[in-house]
C-alpha cells in the first residue's frame, strides 16, 4: 500500500460511522406524548388488535406508559383464560391423539410407520396389509440356513442372529482359537449376501 497516494487520504471509517449517527438522528421521531419535545427513542405497542403498531417515547414516557399497559385492559376474563390457554399451543388448532384413527381405520388408509414400535397393534396391522411379497432365490436360502433363519424372518431379527453368532464363533472370543475361522466366513458372507438383496 503506498501511504503517499492521494486516494489513501479519502479513507476514513470514523467518517462513514459519523455520517450513519447523523443519519440516525435524523430519522428519529420526536416523543408522542403531548407536550413533550424530547426524541422518541423508544417503542411501546399500541395494544390489542394494533400489533405491530408502536409509539415512539422518551425514555421518561415509555416507562410512564410501561406502567399502566395491560394488553387484556377490556376484555372477560373467561376470554383472558381462552386466550392464555390457547398461547400454549400458539394459537393453533389442536385434536386429541387418536380421535381420526377410528375414520381412517374403517376406510383401510391406516398405514403407519413405526419404528420404534409405539403402537405394535396398528404398526402390524398396517405392516402386513402392505408388506409385498419377497422373492426368495437359492442363494438367499442358503443364506438364511446359514445362519439358522426361516424365509420369514425380518430385518432387526437377521441382525440380531448376525451379531450373536459373529460373538460365538469370533477367534478374540475362543480365546485365539481359529477352528471357527471357516464357520465365522460363512456366517459373514451369508449376512452380506442378504444385505445386498434388501433383507436386512
Amino acid at each position: 500500500m503506498n501511504r503517499q497516494s492521494k486516494w489513501f487520504d479519502n479513507i476514513s471509517a470514523k467518517s462513514a460511522k459519523a455520517g450513519r449517527r447523523r443519519a440516525a438522528a435524523d430519522d428519529v421521531q420526536p416523543c408522542q406524548h403531548p407536550g413533550c419535545d424530547a426524541p422518541g427513542t423508544h417503542k411501546a405497542p399500541k395494544g390489542r388488535g394494533r400489533e405491530g403498531e408502536f409509539y415512539t417515547f422518551c425514555i421518561d414516557h415509555v416507562r410512564e406508559y410501561n406502567k399502566s399497559y395491560n394488553y387484556f385492559n377490556g376484555m372477560a376474563p373467561e376470554d383472558v383464560v381462552a386466550y392464555q390457554r390457547d398461547s400454549q399451543t400458539g394459537h393453533r388448532p389442536t385434536w386429541k391423539l387418536g380421535q381420526n384413527a377410528g375414520k381412517r381405520r374403517k376406510k383401510g388408509t391406516a398405514h403407519i410407520d413405526d419404528p420404534f414400535d409405539v403402537f405394535p397393534e396398528e404398526a402390524a396391522a398396517s405392516a402386513s396389509a402392505r408388506r409385498p411379497r419377497r422373492t426368495v432365490l437359492a442363494s438367499h436360502r442358503h443364506a438364511f440356513e446359514t445362519l439358522d433363519l426361516d424365509e420369514a424372518a425380518e430385518r432387526q431379527e437377521i441382525r440380531a442372529r448376525f451379531k450373536a453368532l459373529v460373538k460365538r464363533h469370533h477367534p478374540d472370543v475362543n480365546g485365539g482359537d481359529r477352528s471357527s475361522e471357516h464357520r465365522l466366513r460363512e456366517i459373514i458372507q451369508a449376512y452380506n449376501t442378504l444385505k445386498s438383496a434388501g433383507f436386512c
